[in-house]
């Protein structure tokens, strides 16, 4: 049997915050209304899926145990470009034929763009 990645659920604070930034420089497509408690995200190509839900006060945001990583095929032009929208990443790192960067989410969630799959 099969597993597919359909979907990706994302805690969040403000809910429409981190819509509006996941559309905004990944080009995700999104109403932005709220159905059933979600926020649902349509990937602009073949990817999974992303469900913004309220986050409990409790819940603790920003830890590491999941990065998002985004397939680019050129890191520098996208680092310049979203720099150009207000996304700052961090340096970018030189790897085994490919490069990658990291960047936060609203909610301190890890997120990083790689050319990995390119290389």
């Amino acid at each position: 049997m099969q597993a597919v990645l359909g979907s990706i659920i994302i805690y969040a604070r403000d809910m429409q915050k981190t819509a509006i930034f996941y559309s905004k420089y990944f080009g995700f497509q999104t109403s932005g209304e709220v159905v059933e408690g979600l926020i649902e995200l349509n990937s602009p190509g073949a990817g999974a899926q992303i469900l913004i839900h309220q986050a409990a006060k409790s819940v603790k945001l920003g830890q590491v145990g999941v990065k998002l990583t985004f397939h680019v095929e050129d890191v520098e032009q996208f680092v310049q470009t979203s720099k150009e929208f207000g996304l700052e990443f961090g340096p970018i790192h030189q790897a085994n034929g490919y490069k990658f960067t990291n960047a936060k989410d609203p909610d301190d969630n890890s997120i990083s763009i790689s050319s990995r799959s390119f290389r």
